[in-house]
C-alpha cells in the first residue's frame, strides 16, 4: 500500500513539473515560491507526525475513500487543462475556454501539497535531533530552487509542446488508475480460491488470440 502511495506522489510531482513548462518565467517563480511557503509553513505540523500514525492513516478505508475523491477532482482538472491546451495549440480555443485554460493552468494540483508534506515528514524522520525550523527552511529553499531547474530541464529535454502535453495526460490517467488501487486497499468482493478455472482461462486466451488475428488482418 505504501508503495502505491509513493508511486502516486512521484507521478504527481512529475505532472506538476511538466505543467510548469507551459508557464512563463513569472508563473514558474510564483508557483516555486508557493511550494517554499507551504513547506516552511507546514514544518511544525510535519514534526509532530510519526510513522505509526501515518501507517494507521494508510490502513483506514474511509480515509482512502476520501482521498480518492480529491485525487479524482485533481485528475479532472489536469485532464481539462490538457484538452484546453490542445485546443489552443490547434487554434480552436474560443471565448470562455481561454479563461478556463488560464484557471486550470494556475492550479498546481491538489495532490501537490500532500506530496510536499510527505516529503517534509520523510526528511524530518531521516534527520533525528536536527532543528525542525532549520530543516523546514532548508527544505523549502531546496524545493524552490529545484522546481524551476527541473521545469526548464524537462523543457530542454522535451522541446515538443504536444509531447509534454500528452505526457501530462497519460500520467494523470495512470494516477487515476493507481487511485483506484489505493482505494481498494487490499479489499475485494471476490473470495480467493486455489482452483484454476480452465474454461475461463481458455476463454481469455481465445479472446486475446482473436484480437491479435483481427489486428493483424
Amino acid at each position: 500500500m505504501e508503495t502505491v502511495v509513493l508511486i502516486i506522489l512521484l507521478l504527481v510531482s512529475l505532472s506538476f513539473i511538466l505543467k510548469l513548462t507551459f508557464h512563463r518565467p513569472a508563473g514558474v517563480a510564483v508557483l516555486s515560491l508557493l511550494t517554499m511557503a507551504f513547506t516552511v509553513f507546514m514544518t511544525e505540523s510535519a514534526s509532530s507526525q510519526s510513522k505509526t500514525r501515518i501507517a494507521d492513516w494508510l490502513s483506514q478505508p474511509e480515509l482512502m475513500l476520501d482521498t480518492s475523491v480529491i485525487l479524482t477532482i485533481d485528475v479532472a482538472f489536469q485532464i481539462c487543462f490538457c484538452i484546453l491546451m490542445a485546443s489552443r495549440l490547434s487554434g480552436t480555443l474560443r471565448g470562455l475556454q481561454s479563461i478556463l485554460l488560464e484557471i486550470t493552468l494556475w492550479i498546481p494540483g491538489l495532490l501537490l501539497f500532500p506530496t510536499l508534506y510527505s516529503m517534509l515528514v520523510a526528511i524530518i524522520f531521516s534527520m533525528p535531533g536536527a532543528d525542525f525550523d532549520t530543516i523546514g527552511w532548508i527544505s523549502g529553499a531546496a524545493v524552490m530552487t529545484a522546481t524551476p531547474v527541473l521545469a526548464y530541464g524537462l523543457k530542454f529535454i522535451l522541446p515538443e509542446t504536444d509531447l509534454r502535453l500528452e505526457l501530462i495526460f497519460l500520467i494523470n490517467l495512470l494516477i487515476a488508475t493507481l487511485g483506484i488501487v489505493a482505494t481498494v486497499n487490499g479489499r475485494t468482493a471476490a473470495t480467493g480460491t486455489n482452483n484454476v478455472e480452465w474454461q475461463a482461462l481458455a476463454a481469455i486466451f481465445a479472446i486475446i488470440i482473436s484480437g491479435l488475428c483481427a489486428g493483424w488482418i
